[in-house]
């Protein structure tokens, strides 16, 4: 084959990958790069990450860990705690660690950046703790991957301060010895 021929051959197949190619939008592009920062986390109950962006560039992340300097739920086990909810059922949660809202939230806040107006990508519906820090920290839009199964609350708080929310997909996350 000469060369003419392959760069010929060659360009025909950039054309057809080029025509074949999807360009992720903005959410998508943002999710992925959750799902990486997602693999820092420290607690196996559930590697979460978070991105906060504003006008398409990132203002923050962050992941499901504990405290700076103190022991992670992979070296030391789980710090599990038994809530009890309005229905009589009970949860194990473990809260060893900090949400990766919450990382994302202080991490910000620790090196100054406003997070007025941006939008918040989690892994499934923040709790109600991180729902009111993410109402007070300014951000307009959470957008969810999956349902957490006491994100209820934060659902009608959101709605109630007018951030908007968007569930992606509507299977429920589970842990085990929930």
């Amino acid at each position: 084959m000469s060369g003419g021929a392959f760069v010929l051959i060659l360009l025909s197949y950039t054309k057809v990958m080029s025509e074949n190619y999807k360009r992720p939008s903005w959410d998508e592009y943002f999710l992925e790069i959750m799902d990486t920062v997602a693999k820092r986390a420290t607690c196996d109950r559930g590697r979460s990450g978070c991105v906060i962006v504003k006008d398409n560039r990132i203002l923050a992340t962050g992941y499901v860990g504990s405290p700076a300097g103190t022991k992670h739920c992979d070296e030391a086990g789980h710090e599990m705690h038994k809530v009890t909810h309005e229905d009589g059922s009970e949860t194990m949660h473990c809260i060893r660690t900090a949400h990766a809202e919450q990382n994302a939230i202080v991490h910000a806040a620790r090196t100054g950046v406003a997070l007025d107006g941006g939008i918040l990508y989690c892994n499934m519906t923040p709790c109600y703790a991180c729902a009111k820090m993410i109402i007070n920290s300014g951000i307009k839009r959470v957008i969810a991957r999956n349902y957490y199964h006491g994100g209820a609350r934060a659902k009608d708080i959101f709605a109630e301060a007018g951030v908007l929310y968007e569930l992606l997909n509507e299977e429920v996350v589970k842990y085990d010895n929930q």
